[in-house]
This record gives structure tokens, C-alpha cells and sequence, in this order.
């Protein structure tokens, strides 16, 4: 099973705690069925004869049990919480390290709301059943077998009450359980579907409110809301019926135990104070079965919890990285695609068919085309977000699959296309890529991104907060400070994927101007829309429907290509393009 294998697995390392808390839950639980013999002792020796002196000693060793049962108790309770913890912790993390190494294509099967529900809810209802588990599961059976013992010697006439209150439970337990898992399974599917739909209004709340679709949006999430409650009225009704249920038997066990004991004791076989321990003792049983009750309640949810992690850890990722390194870190950045293609699973054709191209270092290489062409699928090859069906990529030679993830994030740095900021500050962002950069070279790169004068703005300047996204700022703003980030790292290879949409042309000028110096030597690919963007590249790609049609410098692909001067035409003005 999911659930034990996940459990054991992280708590094997605990067993020390473990082996305290089983211990002093022991020595507590003892210590709570040597009580009713004592008050026993007290009623029958004590109250019945007379004998103040053995009242008062007996009442002492009493109290001496009952202080040794709170401090064992609470101790275990201790070693029980830091175990479960550890566990949980434990868990979060190994889950966390697979979704981070998930391709583009695992994490977007699975979804980010699932992701987000299987690391944090569904890991907690896991951590929340080893605590219940080492504090109760572990008491419960002790106090049920202990209690049946103590009672028989008590009693051994009325133990047919004993049987017959526990089989009563065990049938109510057995019944709920059957119920209770599917509706748990429903309800973990359920909160990954509300999740998803709050996470994408928070994430899309500008383009909710720019096209007034908030009562759309607040009907989608009280659809979602309204199934996730369906549910778990659903589960609340079985807890709701299940606590009476107990209880009643519970009523009935203790009434029998006075009217059968009662006769008994009428009779003189059995003496009023092991009657009193009797029940005392039948109540400690019974409620050892609720605490296994309470637990089983939560087992069916936990169980469908690990299930879910189980499947998400089960996951093999299309990528793998190498260990350890197995050939140099590049040092040119030359990269090369020969004949490689690319297609989503499940479409009808390739993506990217049969490219092939060389990006020579110190030099630029842009990519341009129709929307839809390939040309970011492309980028996010050679970032190894995704691999080829066929072909191959190289980076100075060696393949990029050879290379660790490391080497990969040393020799290539992203301005993606939509650019996201981290919640923090301007300089925690840009030191994203390289942490030891100082603050020399932070603001030299925001001077190339032409960033330095807005940064200086703000009051606290590289210290300035930057929300989660980067909303605090604007459009163009994320935009130079993505640029900037990849500067501060100074890798081998550059790519810019459509980077300089949301800057206004004068700043994009500019920064065309700057950058040759802050990326001389290294590899740049630049994806764009904008023709006067890549006039000075030193190679243009035109991509049309996932191939490379044409090639060349903008004057020669005037020349030589239609569909390039197609493009020309459709944005620059008939001089402009001559």
C-alpha cells in the first residue's frame, strides 16, 4: 500500500523517537489501567473496612500513578509531534524535488493546482495520520487488550458484555470506512479542482476585470465551490452519524454493566469496588475502540492522499541530467541543431520538423516568423524544457543532454517571453542567475537594460520590494529587469524570446545599442516579431510552420525570400523595407 510504504520510508530514520514514544505510551497506558484496580482496593479494603490509613496510602500511590501517566503521556505526545513533523517535512520535500524535475510536459499533464494540493494538503493529511497514529494507534490497542485483561480479572462473569461491545463497534467502524474512502477520493479531486480554478483568477485577475468577467468567474468558482461542499456534507453526515452511534453504545454497554452487576453484586459473587473497576474498565475498552475509530476515519483519506503523491513520485520524467559531469562546461557557446523534430504527444504533427541551423559564437542569430511557427519551441529545446523526437542539439560539440543541469543553467541565461519576477527585492531578482554578484554589477546591467534610471527612482532603489509576478511594477519595467537578470549572470549563450515587445522604440533603440558590448563573445539568439529588432543580426531564421524555409542577413533575405518579404512589408513602410 501506498500509504505504509511512504510512511515507513520517511520515518524510518525517526526510529529513536519512534521507539520512546512506544515506550512511554506503554508505561502511560499501564499507569491508566492501575488506576481503577486501585480505586477498586480503596472502596472493597478502604471505604467497606473502615481502614483510613490504607484510604490514604493507596490515594497516594494513586496520585504518584497519575502524575507518572501525565508525564509519560505528554512526553510521548512530544516525540509523536516531532516525528510526525519530521515525516511531513520529509515528504514536502521529496515532492517538491520531483515536481521540480518534471519536463514542461509532466507538470502541464498534471496541472499546477494538483501539484500545489498533492505537496501541501495531501502530504498534511499524511503527517497528520502519523500523529494521530504514534499518539493514539499506539495507545489504543494497549488499552483495549490491557482493559479486556483487567476486566476479566475483576469479573470474569460479565466478559460476554466486553465481546459483545466491541463486535457492536467493529461493525459500525467497518461500515463507515466503506463509505467514507470513495467520498474521500472524491473530495481530494475536488479540492484540486478548486484550487486550480482560485489559483488562475488570482493569476489572471487583470484580464478578468479588463473584459468584466467577474460574475463569470465568480459563477466558475461557486460551481467548484458548491461541488467540493457537496462532498464534504457528505463525509460530515457519516461523522455526525457516527458520534451518537458510539455514544449510544457506550450508554447501553454501561447501563448493562449496572443492572447485571448490580444483580451480581446482590448476589455476592462479585464485591462493589471491582463492579466499579469493571465498568471503569469496560469505558477505558470502549474508548480505546473510538480512538481506533477516530484513526480509522482518517485513514481513508490519507490512504487516497498517498496514492495521489505515490503516482505524482511514480512519474518518470522524459528528462534526465547526468549526476555528475561527463564533459566540459562549454566555453564558446557555439551551438548547433541538426535535423531535430519536435511534436507534442498527442498532436496531429511535429511542432519543429527537421531544423537544422549553426549559431556561431560572438555572433547573433534571430529567429522570425508567424505566430504559431515553432520559434519559442525551439528556445525551450535548447534550455532542454523539452527533447526531440530526433536530431540532436549540441553546445560547443557536446551534446545537451550530456551536460548537468548546472552546466546548462551556467552556459545558457533566458529573457522568456513573459517575464516573471520572484517576491523580494530588485536585487534578489537580478541575482537570480549569479548570487555573488555585487552591486556594481547589478546596476551596470540595468544600465544596458536601461533600467538604472527608473531603479533609482524608487526610494529604496536595488532594495526596493518586488511583489509575487513582478505586478509592482510595469509591463515594460519586468520586461528590462528579465533583461537585466540575464546579464548578471554572463553566460556563454543568450536567448531572448521575444524580449523587447513592451518597450517603446525608443528604449528598445537603445538598448539594441548597448547590448553587443555586454554580450560580446557569447552566442545570442533572439526570437522576435518586430523586423527593425533583428536588421543587424548577423543570421535571420524564417520559420514558417515548423521549418526553416529561408536564411541569411536582412538584405540578402529581401532578396531571396517572399515569405520574409512578406513580413517586411506587412510592418514597415516601402522605404523603410528598401
Amino acid at each position: 500500500m501506498a500509504l505504509i510504504a511512504l510512511t515507513l520510508r520517511h520515518a524510518r530514520q525517526y526510529w529513536p523517537f519512534i521507539v520512546a514514544v512506544l515506550v512511554l505510551q506503554l508505561l502511560s497506558t499501564i499507569a491508566a489501567l492501575w488506576l481503577p484496580s486501585l480505586n477498586a482496593q480503596i472502596i472493597d479494603q478502604g471505604i467497606a473496612q473502615g481502614d483510613t490509613g490504607f484510604i490514604w496510602s493507596t490515594g497516594g500511590t494513586m496520585l504518584l500513578v497519575s502524575l507518572g501517566q501525565v508525564a509519560t503521556a505528554v512526553t510521548a505526545v512530544y516525540f509523536g509531534a516531532r516525528t510526525s513533523m519530521g515525516v511531513g517535512r520529509d515528504l514536502r520535500r521529496e515532492v517538491y524535488r520531483k515536481v521540480d524535475s518534471l519536463s514542461t510536459l509532466e507538470a502541464t499533464k498534471f496541472g499546477a493546482g494538483t501539484l500545489i494540493t498533492r505537496g501541501t494538503n495531501d502530504v498534511q493529511q499524511i503527517q497528520m495520520l502519523v500523529l494521530m497514529t504514534l499518539n493514539f494507534m499506539v495507545t489504543a490497542p494497549i488499552m483495549a487488550v490491557g482493559g479486556i485483561i483487567m476486566a476479566l480479572r475483576e469479573d470474569a462473569g460479565m466478559s460476554w458484555l466486553v465481546w459483545a461491545s466491541v463486535a457492536i463497534l467493529a461493525v459500525i467502524v467497518g461500515f463507515l470506512v466503506w463509505i467514507l474512502l470513495p467520498l474521500f477520493r472524491t473530495m481530494q479531486t475536488r479540492v484540486d479542482a478548486i484550487n486550480g480554478v482560485l489559483r488562475e483568477q488570482i493569476m489572471g485577475i487583470r484580464v478578468v476585470r479588463a473584459f468584466v468577467r467577474e460574475n463569470f468567474e465568480a459563477d466558475r468558482y461557486e460551481r467548484a465551490n458548491r461541488d467540493i461542499t457537496e462532498v464534504s456534507v457528505k463525509v460530515g453526515n457519516v461523522f455526525v452519524l457516527m458520534f451518537p452511534v458510539i455514544m449510544m453504545v457506550l450508554h447501553f454497554a454501561t447501563a448493562a454493566v449496572l443492572w447485571f452487576g448490580g444483580h451480581r453484586v446482590d448476589d455476592g459473587l462479585v464485591q462493589v469496588g471491582s463492579l466499579t473497576a469493571f465498568l471503569q474498565y469496560l469505558l477505558q475498552i470502549l474508548m480505546a475502540v473510538m480512538m481506533g475509530v477516530f484513526m480509522t476515519m482518517m485513514i481513508p483519506r490519507a490512504v487516497v492522499c498517498a496514492e495521489r503523491i505515490r503516482e505524482l513520485l511514480d512519474t518518470r520524467s522524459t528528462l534526465s541530467f547526468p549526476a555528475e559531469q561527463t564533459v566540459a562546461t562549454p566555453a564558446s557557446g557555439r551551438i548547433e541543431f541538426s535535423g531535430v523534430t519536435f511534436g507534442f504527444p498527442g498532436a496531429e504533427k511535429p511542432v519543429i520538423t527537421g531544423a537544422s541551423f549553426t549559431a556561431e559564437a560572438g555572433k547573433t542569430t534571430a529567429i522570425i516568423g508567424s505566430t504559431g511557427a515553432g520559434k519559442t519551441v525551439l528556445l525551450n529545446l535548447l534550455l532542454r524544457l523539452y527533447d526531440p523526437q530526433e536530431g540532436s542539439i549540441t553546445i560547443d560539440g557536446a551534446p545537451i543532454d550530456a551536460l548537468t543541469r548546472e552546466q546548462l543553467a551556467e552556459t545558457v541565461s533566458l529573457v522568456p517571453q513573459r517575464p516573471y519576477l520572484f517576491s523580494g527585492t530588485i536585487a534578489s531578482n537580478l541575482r537570480f542567475g549569479r548570487t555573488d554578484a555585487s552591486d556594481e554589477e547589478l546596476w551596470e546591467a540595468l544600465r544596458i537594460a536601461q533600467g538604472a534610471d527608473f531603479v533609482r527612482e524608487k526610494e529604496l532603489g536595488l532594495d526596493e520590494p518586488v511583489s509575487q509576478g513582478g505586478t509592482s511594477v510595469s509591463g515594460g519595467q519586468r520586461q528590462r529587469l528579465s533583461i537585466a537578470r540575464a546579464l548578471v549572470a554572463k553566460p556563454r549563450v543568450y536567448l531572448f524570446d521575444d524580449s523587447f515587445s513592451a518597450l517603446d522604440v525608443a528604449t528598445d533603440a537603445k538598448l539594441r545599442a548597448a547590448l553587443p558590448e555586454a554580450t560580446a563573445g557569447a552566442t545570442t539568439i533572439i526570437v522576435a516579431q518586430r523586423v527593425s529588432t533583428i536588421t543587424e543580426a548577423d543570421q535571420i531564421l524564417v520559420v514558417e510552420a515548423g521549418e526553416i524555409v529561408d536564411r541569411g542577413t536582412h538584405t540578402q533575405l529581401l532578396d531571396t525570400s517572399e515569405v520574409y518579404r512578406e513580413i517586411v512589408r506587412s510592418q514597415l513602410e516601402s522605404a523603410e523595407a528598401a
